[in-house]
């Protein structure tokens, strides 16, 4: 009879890997230049202690950043101030020049309803200007 090697069922003998071999892994992972597959062939390791690694050094960035939601929120809200800021200012450049040039670019360029504020934001200009 054929004796059969037992060695495929079993687990391959992973080495200890260090921690800066593990950050580069998961740095190559998210930059999307290896993916884990490849990684655990081409470093020797399983896939599951790659996932695991990446699982623990998404919390650890986390924690690193510091950044609580409610800052997160603040910023985002701050964000949100600056960017309807800028949009104001550039409806009114438009709505200036719709009124100089009386060439309606907002109606045949942007969605309605930004079209829509210019045109109010012209109808104000008007009335100040009498």
């Amino acid at each position: 009879m054929e004796q059969q090697s037992k060695s495929s069922c079993q687990k391959k003998a992973y080495q200890k890997v260090g921690f800066e071999l593990k950050l580069l892994i998961i740095d190559q992972i998210h930059n999307g230049q290896i993916s884990v597959n490849y990684a655990a062939k081409k470093y020797q390791v399983s896939r599951s202690s790659i996932q695991y690694w990446i699982k623990k050094y998404s919390t650890l960035e986390q924690k690193k950043l510091g950044m609580s939601k409610k800052d997160e929120i603040k910023k985002l809200k701050e964000k949100i101030e600056e960017l309807e800021f800028v949009k104001d200012f550039q409806q009114d450049i438009i709505a200036d020049m719709e009124l100089i040039t009386g060439v309606d670019m907002s109606k045949k360029s942007l969605p309605k309803t930004l079209a829509d504020e210019i045109e109010k934001k012209k109808q104000n200009r008007l009335k100040e200007n009498g």
